[in-house]
């Protein structure tokens, strides 16, 4: 009851102003069409009517007859009969003979021979024909005037009207075929606009106007307001909406709708993403230095395929969070297992004195102390930073777990680079976490990664390496491209990592090469000027 009390105060909807206007102007149409062709049939029924009276006026003036008879005593008396003859057999209104000074020799009506002929006379008695419009004693009529010549002189007039009654009489028994043209024209456009109204509800949801116009700027306000990257795109990959956030994220042109995908400038992989016929979800895309999540789906309205809706969110401050996260819980997870460690340490420890072996409670102890201690010192004496070092200690621990040794080395004392520990982390980290993956896949042979940071030239260098399967050179050409997405394998392209090693050293100015190792896996070498990593 409630929607039927809404549709009633909403008045028509879109479809039934539009199929209205549309009735109203079918009508206007047809009623000025109507109101032309009958002016225009009027018309021609008046220039047939001058012609019809002007050869038949030329006929009768071209008879010897009238010649002959003028010169008589009494030329009426053989000229009416003869006239009346011709205006029935003609079937006009009137044949008039005449002096060319206008006193009639016949008329219809006796009663007016002798009478002056009303109308045009002039032309006549010049010699030439003229037809016009005139109203006699007939009523208005189309008549003609046709000089008769002896010789060259003009000797006598002849005149041939048809009334605008009879002309009146001949439009009317057209009439009924104009109106069965008027009447199916207005079928036809009440057909048309029904099925427009009809195609029109059914696209506009029965909605009136003030309706669509709230839902347009609810439309609007959303769609430019929301946090999240929209495009709509058709079943040709043309841009058909985007948002502001879809134009920020992407780095598109100010209005790229109506443009393919394929001239906007983006990331190829990303195109393909975009114009590729299978759906895609939570795809990781690299776009400049933004870490994107990529949405891809087909849309549908009655059945209809629309073309494809792409939804895009900003993870890169998420996953760099994230990747610090995974760092720190790696790093609980290496004092947790270490803890494990020191007690059964602890326990051995114990169980030797109990047994009354103080000294080798004492040397064993001492030497796990030393061992300890000594990674310690290695990893503190080569980077000073407090964050970084203690990445290293855990990632050592981690690689030891999976059977991986981790050296690190450094040509330098790495203190005061004046870059972002959360930077550091980012590309250390996930470096690391890729080349122990690679040299664990090992199942024989040396398990070794190599880690270099170093200050040289005024540039901080850092250099990752594994004992790993290593890159071919095709795979090395497009490693980083391959890096970003999700569907990227092998031990080096895990995607969202070396996605942020890539976007990190891209915003520090830097650059990141890969090449062979010493060790027979991959090498990642990162070259960072630190003035571009200042806080």
């Amino acid at each position: 009851m409630e929607r039927h009390g809404v549709a009633r105060r909403r008045g028509l909807t879109v479809a039934g102003q539009v199929m209205v206007l549309q009735l109203l102007a079918a009508l206007a149409v047809i009623a000025l069409a109507a109101g032309f062709g009958y002016v225009d049939a009027r018309g021609d029924v008046e220039r047939s009517a001058g012609e019809r009276a002007l050869a038949i006026a030329r006929s009768v003036a071209d008879s010897p007859e009238i010649v002959r008879v003028i010169g008589t005593a009494d030329p009426s008396a053989r000229l009416q009969p003869y006239a009346e003859r011709v205006r029935q057999d003609t079937e006009t209104d009137f044949v008039v003979i005449m002096t060319p000074a206008g006193i009639r020799y016949t008329h219809p009506n006796p009663d007016n021979i002798g009478e002056r002929f009303i109308g045009t006379i002039e032309p006549a008695r010049q010699g030439r024909s003229h037809v016009e419009q005139y109203a006699g004693t007939l009523g208005p009529s189309m008549r003609a005037v046709v000089p008769v010549t002896d010789d060259g002189t003009v000797v006598a007039l002849v005149s041939v009207g048809i009334t605008i009654a009879r002309l009146d009489a001949a439009v009317l028994r057209t009439l009924p075929a104009l109106g069965l043209a008027i009447g199916l024209a207005l079928v036809i456009g009440v057909i048309g606009a029904a099925a427009i109204g009809r195609r029109l509800r059914r696209q506009t949801r029965g909605l009136g106007p003030a309706e669509l116009s709230r839902m347009y700027g609810y439309y609007d306000a959303v769609l430019h307001s929301i946090r999240e990257g929209l495009v709509l795109l058709d079943g040709r990959g043309r841009v058909q909406l985007v948002n502001d956030e879809a134009i920020r994220l992407f780095g598109l042109p100010p209005d790229p709708t109506g443009r393919s995908i394929e001239t906007l400038g983006l990331p190829e992989t990303l195109t393909r993403s975009l114009r590729g016929d299978d759906p895609v979800r939570d795809e990781v895309q690299l776009v400049a230095d933004r870490l994107l999540v990529l949405n891809r789906r087909p849309t549908t309205i009655d059945g209809r395929a629309l073309g494809f809706v792409v939804t895009v969110r900003d993870h890169t401050e998420l996953q760099a969070i994230a990747t610090e996260l995974d760092a720190v819980r790696g790093m609980a997870d290496s004092l947790r297992a270490q803890s494990h460690e020191a007690a059964n340490r602890l326990h051995t420890v114990v169980s030797l004195i109990e047994m009354g072996r103080a000294d080798e409670a004492v040397e064993f102890a001492t030497a796990e102390l030393e061992l300890v201690q000594r990674l310690t010192d290695r990893v503190v004496a080569a980077v000073d930073d407090p964050v970084v070092a203690a990445l290293l200690l855990g990632k050592t621990e981690q690689a030891s777990e999976r059977g991986v040794e981790l050296v690190i080395n450094s040509a330098d004392v790495v203190g005061d680079h004046r870059f972002q520990s959360r930077d550091l982390i980012t590309m250390i980290g996930n470096l690391i976490d890729n080349a122990v993956d690679a040299a664990a896949g090992r199942v024989d042979g040396l398990r070794q990664v190599a880690v270099e940071i170093a200050l040289q030239d005024d540039s901080l260098r850092i250099v990752v390496g594994d004992s790993g399967p290593g890159l071919s050179a095709a795979a090395r050409l497009h490693a980083f491209d391959r890096g970003w997405s999700s569907k990227s394998g092998g031990s080096h392209g895990r995607g969202i990592g070396l996605a942020l090693v890539v976007q990190t050293v891209r915003r520090l100015g830097g650059r990141l090469d890969v090449q062979r190792s010493d060790l027979g896996g991959a090498e990642f070498v990162i070259m960072v000027d630190p003035a571009a990593g200042r806080r």
